[in-house]
């Protein structure tokens, strides 16, 4: 009995058990339902998708190396302008954007610190209607809340590619001429208010009509004397009262 407990196929045979034991213990792990909740004190990622069970993406919150293009309707569309800053990326029902919080801070050098962040609401297939952001440039900084108009068309890839076209053309007539021709394409659009700090460190809100432009405002300004204007179409103030009169 000693011999055949030390012989090479007693040895065989207890390997081969101890490999089905092992087998079966890791199959049975795999095959047990997993908690759906799970605690932890911290978690370090560069990026979190937040799906519905269908798999549509719902919320991600992201560094800037990760940070995703446009969700319209299930599909990624690139956004290189996305490129500077991490936050949150909100996603309604159909998987199409609807509003979210970007962030960034840095300081270049000969310029100084620079900041900025931005809150927005989009309506839906749309553009965004509420925004809340704040920003420091060459020492000037600027804060607030704007509310807009949109336009009643869709947002498609082929809007996508003509925003970025004239996003990425040089500063000067051309494309001041080319960002005409796609509003007209796409008109609708317009600020309609606003309230916040403005970059000559005045304070003040500002109304706006159907076509965006400003019609009446109240202005606190730096030395302190408030103004309260009231505009024509044509941008000719026709009335104003002000803290001397």
């Amino acid at each position: 009995m000693v011999r055949f407990f030390s012989s090479q196929r007693f040895l065989a045979i207890y390997s081969g058990c101890l490999t089905v034991v092992f087998a079966a213990t890791v199959l049975a792990g795999f095959a047990r339902p997993q908690s759906g909740n799970a605690s932890f004190d911290q978690i370090t990622v560069r990026r979190v998708n937040v799906m519905e069970p269908d798999g549509t993406v719902r919320l991600v919150i992201s560094d800037k190396a990760e940070f995703p293009g446009l969700y319209l309707h299930g599909k990624e569309i690139k956004r290189p302008d996305r490129g500077d800053s991490a936050g949150m990326l909100f996603v309604n029902d159909e998987g199409t954007e609807d509003g979210g919080l970007i962030y960034g801070a840095g300081k270049d050098t000969g310029k100084g610190p620079s900041s900025f962040s931005h809150l927005s609401f989009d309506q839906y297939d749309q553009d965004q209607t509420l925004v809340l952001g704040a920003s420091l440039e060459d020492g000037k900084k600027a804060s607030g809340v704007t509310i807009n108009d949109v336009g009643s068309y869709v947002i498609t890839p082929e809007f996508i590619a003509d925003a970025e076209r004239v996003k990425g053309m040089p500063s000067g007539a051309a494309r001041t001429a080319e960002w005409a021709k796609f509003r007209r394409k796409y008109p609708g659009d317009a600020e309609r208010g606003f309230f916040g700090r403005q970059t000559d460190d005045s304070v003040g809100m500002s109304l706006r009509d159907i076509q965006g432009r400003v019609r009446a405002s109240l202005t606190v300004k730096p030395d302190g004397e408030p103004v309260l204007q009231f505009l024509n179409a044509e941008g000719k103030v026709t009335k104003e009262i002000s803290g001397e009169k």
